[in-house]
């Protein structure tokens, strides 16, 4: 099909046979993941995320390509899980920027739109990781622009093949990969959208977005979950912010904002939407960023952590926390917020797998539970729906969940744009695991300065320390250990730190290694905490907590029945 330019009927075609070969290829997707845990879940969030975003061209019936191509963009960010989805998003918020007031794309416009796509996406991440699915956007646009063809299918076939070859080439850039063989699983998941869009340009027929079906959260028996090191922290204090805009920012003033804030700091976040700009850096001189920020517009949602302050209380336990969460019922539905109730000044949205762990947060005065985690993470609109459900001012989002905490950012953005926003706002915590965010619950709101308390919470949780306890799905070597598919392995902050046969001693294992590495690290600590999970039975648990008190005199144990998935055991340390 010799077609030079393409409409809005044509792509909203592209995109839902995009979506569809990606979907069709999310076991796969997963299976690419590095570590040997079983919570490989890229391929299930891509997915998730595509389909978002082709439901929406679905309800719009319009030829014009930006209105499609806006569509899509809208669904993305609303459907949008994990980080793979959140970057996703990001791509297809770029690709529609690229066709802003054309009504038809030609081979040209399309190559504009795959340039602002890279750029959006490299954007929302600084300092990103070469080898990963922004590399192959950024291979996909350069390929683009290389291509000496004048037909639409000529350009996408260009741009496929020179996708391949720079995936090809991901194990080479991020030495995780090398070691376990594997190309990127986002970049992949990429091309094989990719692959579908082409395929939806050759073709005639209407298709229909397909879904994942009865997949369940158990993962692809070869698959494994990305880690990702946590970068050294050279800067005193974590600071981040909304900025509300009168009108969209220029891509040169964002630009000049991002290298302000890399002149006088690191970790650098800047995404940009319509009427808001959110950052997030570390720096030793937070009032700097935000007289920066001052010139575009003006600051809410400030929150300002001192990574260099490391004494805290230790943490009290409230009376529903000393006893053992037994036979939990099922989380509870969110739903729209009653208007007999008063308005809180503070509300807390929370992510948790396990009926028990839901049951145990609800009762800690979580006001929503959202059933998700490792597998099965939530989307933007999830997360979004649990806030508009809680009827507070503030509103806490715990993630627990490294790979969750930029679908959270991204709900708070959207709640922005949302017609039941009212006058909430939104405080993303990043806490990483159920045991931080336990931890922040527990500090309990006392109607203190929010700011105050928000800070507090934030460094609360860099004192909890979390071991898991889950399966190999696969021979591999992590961090020099060697480990068997099925043997039980050990994490300690998302680190593996030892492998065993049996799940019982590789526990008791990890839980002399976590009271060792604490007293080695920092002050001793007093109080460690044991969820156990569906696979494990109480008399197991009751063995552990033997051994820990016959062990190691004066600390503190507590025992709770998660019911988690996957994982035998969540160990925290305090």
């Amino acid at each position: 099909m010799a077609l030079t330019n393409i409409d809005g009927t044509i792509l909203r075609r592209m995109i839902i046979c995009g979506a569809n070969n990606l979907t069709r290829h999310s076991s796969e997707l997963d299976a690419l993941n590095v570590f040997p845990v079983p919570d490989g879940d890229t391929g299930l969030n891509m997915s998730y995320t595509v389909q978002a975003a082709a439901r929406e061209t679905e309800k719009l019936n319009s030829t014009n390509i930006y209105d499609i191509a806006k569509a899509a963009s809208n669904g993305a960010l609303r459907g949008a899980r994990g980080n793979s989805g959140v970057i996703l998003s990001q791509l297809f918020r770029g690709f529609a920027k690229g066709l802003e007031g054309v009504s038809k794309a030609t081979c040209k416009d399309l190559t504009r739109a795959l340039t602002e796509s890279a750029k959006m996406a490299y954007r929302a991440v600084m300092k990103p990781k070469e080898g990963t699915i922004l590399t192959i956007a950024k291979a996909l646009a350069e390929s683009a622009k290389s291509a000496k063809t004048t037909t639409m299918h000529e350009t996408m076939q260009e741009v496929i093949k020179g996708g391949y070859i720079v995936l090809e080439q991901t194990p080479q850039m991020l030495p995780e990969l090398k070691q376990a063989g594997v190309v990127d699983s986002g970049g992949k998941g990429l091309i094989y959208f990719m692959e579908g869009a082409l395929d939806g340009l050759l073709s005639d027929f209407t298709p229909t977005v397909e879904t994942i079906g009865n997949i369940t959260s158990t993962p692809n028996p070869s698959g494994a979950a990305a880690n990702f090191a946590t970068e050294d922290i050279k800067f005193g204090y974590c600071t981040e912010f909304l900025v509300d805009i009168p009108k969209p920012l220029s891509a040169a003033k964002e630009e000049n904002l991002t290298n302000f804030l890399l002149a006088n700091g690191d970790s650098v976040v800047v995404v940009c939407d319509d009427l808001m700009v959110k950052i997030h850096v570390h720096t030793n001189h937070p009032g700097l960023a935000m007289e920066e920020a001052l010139k575009i517009g003006s600051l809410n949602n400030i929150k300002i952590e001192n990574m260099r302050n490391q004494h805290t209380n230790l943490l009290e336990f409230s009376t529903v926390h000393q006893q053992i969460v037994k036979g939990s019922t099922p989380a509870k539905k969110v739903d729209k917020p009653s208007p007999e109730i008063p308005q809180k000044q503070l509300g807390f949205v929370t992510v948790a797998a396990g009926k028990g762990l839901v049951e145990l947060l609800e009762d800690m005065g979580a006001d929503a539970v959202i059933e998700g985690g490792q597998s099965m993470n939530p989307s933007a609109d999830d997360i979004l729906q649990a806030i508009l459900a809680v009827n507070a001012e503030n509103i806490v989002i715990l993630p627990n969940n490294k790979n969750i905490i930029l679908a959270a950012e991204q709900a708070a953005n959207l709640l922005k744009t949302s017609q039941n926003s009212s006058s909430k706002i939104v405080h993303v915590i990043p806490t990483k695991s159920v045991p931080q965010g336990i931890a922040c619950l527990l500090d309990y709101f006392d109607g203190r300065d929010i700011p105050e308390y928000l800070q507090e919470i934030n460094e609360k949780i860099q004192h909890v320390h979390t071991g898991q306890v889950t399966f190999a799905v696969r021979d591999t070597t992590a961090n020099g250990i060697k480990i068997a598919k099925n043997d039980t392995i050990c994490l300690y902050d998302d680190n593996i730190v030892l492998a065993e046969k049996d799940v019982q001693m590789a526990t008791k294992k990890l839980v002399d290694y976590m009271l060792n590495h604490s007293h080695a690290t920092e002050s001793p600590k007093e109080i460690i905490t044991i969820y156990y999970g569906e696979s494990i039975t109480e008399t197991m648990a009751n063995e552990l907590l033997t051994y820990i008190t016959e062990n190691h005199s004066g600390i503190e144990t507590e025992i709770y029945n998660g019911a988690q998935p996957l994982y035998h055991y969540i160990i925290s340390v305090d």
